[in-house]
């Protein structure tokens, strides 16, 4: 087994020393502001590096986890051994066509944004969510009607074995909060989305007012991973919170929101497993009262203290 001294110097082949942090604190990259520190925290710039980072993985047989910009995540106290790689570097967005070209490590909201500058329409769900684009097409991400797969149309993604493949979307399997690439283990490198012609004051019309729902009812004044649990089916996870009455109430410094049922905020300097166990206690009241299985759509990573 490599020795994480003997990994340190073959990353710094790899890539420059300032992409390498030793025993990084992940809460320093996640929106809950929670988790232990991995041992690797490694920042590609560019493909190549990529490749050549997962390659080194597998032929030293070391963990690895991508981590995106940590919107849509809980990562344990314990925090995550191997390496963890960000595509923060990844940042492009421009227009080819009608089309808007976004590297995974870009915010989906600024390529919604980059869209309106554009005067095209079809990105406008998007200027709310946090995520990176990356992290939009690994859980086909959508809001207020809209998401991913309605304007994807392909990506370039890397292997398991660090090559390069463009996909169609028809083959990431998208699907409500679900696609193939965490089962196919594929890391998203870039996004082309398929948009229409439209005018500028509409466009930015229809975001001011998605984005003026958004700040009205989410709790953004506290760390949280956004909206913890998928809709189940014929329902809402935050009405059934609410009719919960759990609302405030928390284990820890992490509560269920009183601004909005369906997230989980980090009030009090919490720790993931604070979080965690009020994640929990929802879905066990809720399935004690209504009946109602609880799915999560927030990930969550590393290990326990």
């Amino acid at each position: 087994m490599v020795t994480n001294h003997d990994l340190y110097n073959k990353l710094l082949d790899v890539t420059a020393e300032e992409n390498v942090m030793v025993d990084e604190p992940l809460k320093k990259h996640t929106y809950t502001r929670l988790g232990g520190n991995a041992d690797f925290f490694v920042t590609p710039a560019n493909r190549r590096e990529v490749q050549e980072v997962i390659k080194l993985a597998n032929q030293e047989l070391v963990p690895f986890t991508l981590l995106g910009n940590g919107s849509n995540l809980i990562v344990k106290d314990g925090g995550i051994r191997g390496i963890v790689m960000s595509l923060k570097r990844f940042t492009t967005i421009k227009r080819e066509g009608n089309s808007i070209i976004a590297e995974s490590g870009a915010r989906i909201i600024d390529a919604s944004r980059k869209a309106l500058d554009e005067q095209l329409t079809g990105l406008e769900f998007a200027c709310g969510i946090p995520g990176t684009v990356g992290g939009a097409l690994f859980m086909n991400a959508g809001a207020y009607g809209g998401e991913v797969k309605d304007c994807l149309r392909d990506t370039v993604v890397a292997t398991r074995e660090g090559e390069l493949l463009t996909l169609t979307a028809d083959q990431l399997d998208l699907d409500y909060r679900t696609s193939n690439i965490p089962e196919k283990g594929y890391i998203v490198l870039e996004a082309r989305f398929d948009l229409q012609p439209g005018n500028y004051e509409e466009i930015k019309a229809v975001m001011d007012d998605l984005t003026h729902k958004r700040e009205s009812k989410q709790p953004l004044e506290y760390p949280s991973c956004g909206s913890v649990f998928k809709r189940p089916p014929g329902y809402f996870a935050g009405k059934l919170i609410q009719d919960s009455e759990l609302q405030g109430k928390g284990v820890g410094g992490a509560e269920v929101s009183t601004k909005h049922a369906g997230f989980i905020v980090n009030k009090d300097n919490a720790t993931a497993s604070d979080y965690i166990s009020v994640i929990e206690m929802v879905q066990k009241t809720v399935k004690e009262k209504f009946g109602v299985e609880l799915e999560r759509e927030v990930k969550i990573l590393g290990e326990d203290l």
